[in-house]
């Protein structure tokens, strides 16, 4: 018989479960510590999480724990920050749905009624992103002789829709005419460096140099300096002059005590200003905050490779994909022009 627990309430916790600073924890035998549930929500909850902890001790061989292993490797640290935070948001929905699974018996069957309902509750494009998650995994566990097949292979992606949407000049005016000075701010860096929102919610005011602008990309990991011009210089310093009173070390901050904002606090704001626009003009302003950086490739006056080394991408096919603005090519009359001038 266990120890009485110092907190009377939680001698109804199942054994080996206990509370620990966010959640409750199941200490298994073996020493590894399983997070089970918030500590907020009822016993039933608990122990319906404590025995689908306890059934992963039993059977070691699982998807779930393979998935962990991934997680813990060497070749997943390898990743950039942005791709491993993605992977911790896939877990969820794949533990959900293999993590019970033996790795040797999960089938492309399963994987394609993964995949077909991943797509109904989130759209194509998380559903293949899960999907391609999964098969790293398995990949991955096969290099190592954990797993003797990858049943993601032969599973096809669903059919994705590819943005087109170029934010014309006329938008962009109307938009930064209603922003509040943070989204001002923030769009004039995106719109003029080719930038992601989170690159430039993370920038700091170190990254200023006599050249320019430092920017790592966190998705490419590409180092760049973005070369100083009057419209940057204003930007960057916009936040700071406009409240000389509060202190921060970040370009982008919260104007009530200079913290840095998330992509969330940051994406409200975006949405409301996007909102009194669309009252004021009458127009739809049917874009994201995203397609900011893809404005900026389309806009940019160079070649397709220019613009490649101007975003920071790592290929061609990716800056491909931003230029969302008609190109003016000749025509079989024009290049005869051209040759007879």
């Amino acid at each position: 018989m266990g120890r009485k627990r110092k907190n009377k309430a939680d001698n109804k916790l199942p054994t080996r479960v206990y509370r620990g600073k966010c959640a409750f924890e199941f200490r298994a035998k073996s020493g590894k510590c399983y997070k089970l549930c918030k500590l907020d929500v009822s016993l039933s909850v608990v122990y319906k999480a404590y025995e689908e902890a306890l059934s992963l001790t039993k059977n070691t061989n699982t998807v779930a724990n393979l998935i962990n292993e991934y997680l813990a490797s060497s070749d997943f640290c390898e990743k950039s920050p942005r791709t491993q935070k993605d992977y911790h948001q896939y877990k969820k929905d794949l533990i959900k749905s293999f993590g019970h699974m033996n790795v040797n018996r999960v089938t492309r069957s399963d994987v394609k009624k993964f995949l077909d309902a991943k797509a109904k509750k989130s759209g194509n494009a998380q559903a293949n992103r899960h999907k391609s998650a999964l098969q790293v995994v398995f990949s991955w566990a096969l290099l190592y002789e954990k797993t003797k097949v990858n049943p993601c292979i032969g599973v096809p992606k669903l059919k994705e829709i590819v943005r087109s949407k170029y934010i014309s000049d006329e938008e962009y005016f109307a938009i930064k005419e209603h922003a509040c000075p943070v989204v001002y701010a923030m769009l004039e860096i995106m719109c003029l460096c080719a930038t992601r929102p989170q690159d430039v919610l993370k920038m700091q005011k170190s990254d200023f140099t006599e050249e320019g602008l430092y920017i790592k990309q966190s998705k490419t990991q590409v180092a760049q300096i973005k070369k100083w011009g009057p419209r940057l210089k204003k930007a960057v310093n916009y936040l700071a002059k406009l409240y000389p009173a509060i202190e921060s070390k970040h370009i982008i901050f919260q104007p009530k005590n200079g913290a840095r904002y998330t992509k969330s606090g940051f994406d409200e704001r975006f949405r409301n200003v996007r909102a009194k626009a669309r009252v004021a003009t009458g127009e739809k302003m049917d874009f994201t905050i995203h397609d900011f950086k893809a404005k900026s490739i389309s806009d940019f006056d160079g070649s397709m490779v220019e613009k490649q080394m101007a975003a920071g991408h790592t290929n061609i096919k990716q800056t491909i994909a931003y230029q969302r603005k008609a190109v003016v090519v000749d025509t079989v009359e024009t290049s005869k022009m051209k040759k007879s001038s």
